[in-house]
């Protein structure tokens, strides 16, 4: 039978020792991501060039004082206004249906595309020509495309404001319903 162990010695770790462990966990640590190591250097040095370390070290060093500055500039009433439209932009914007914008946006790059081609000539178009151009089934089609886009800006549309959280979908629905009336 084995003798019972009766003296445990811990084993002591010496600073040195344990500096050179972690340094060669470091070590290690370096070696396996090299490449992102390598890249993010490239990253940090290209900011350093443009100037946006110089600038973050800055902002992060007296953030107090950015931090009122800006709130400070944002009080302005110019700033505050600019602040309101973008918002407003913003959910004007929320408010189109891409969907049916997409076909119309097709249209005038087509439109763009036909006139970019068109060379420019002193020939000049009479009224008749306008006239009988309106038989051709592409312009006809323009036309009448533009037309209903005339139609739907010179809508009433003070009412269809902010504040009553109509859809532009509502509008043209309640808008072809005044003109069946």
């Amino acid at each position: 039978m084995a003798k019972a162990i009766k003296n445990v010695q811990k084993q002591t770790i010496t600073r040195e020792e344990k500096r050179s462990n972690d340094l060669r966990e470091v070590e290690d640590a370096l070696i396996k991501n090299k490449t992102a190591i390598l890249q993010t250097l490239e990253i940090m040095n290209h900011m350093n060039e443009k100037g946006i370390l110089p600038l973050l070290n800055g902002l992060f060093g007296q953030g107090d004082k950015v931090m009122d500055i800006a709130v400070k500039a944002m009080d302005k009433p110019e700033n505050t206004n600019t602040l309101k439209n973008l918002l407003l932009l913003l959910g004007t914007l929320g408010m189109i249906n891409v969907k049916q914008l997409e076909p119309f946006l097709l249209k005038i790059d087509a439109g763009i595309a036909r006139v970019a081609e068109y060379k420019d000539t002193e020939e000049k178009t009479s009224y008749f020509d306008l006239v009988r151009s309106l038989k051709d089934p592409e312009i006809n089609k323009a036309v009448t495309i533009l037309m209903q886009f005339l139609k739907g800006m010179g809508q009433e549309t003070e009412h269809y404001e902010k504040t009553t959280g109509a859809t532009p979908q509502k509008r043209v629905n309640q808008s072809k319903e005044k003109t069946l009336e």
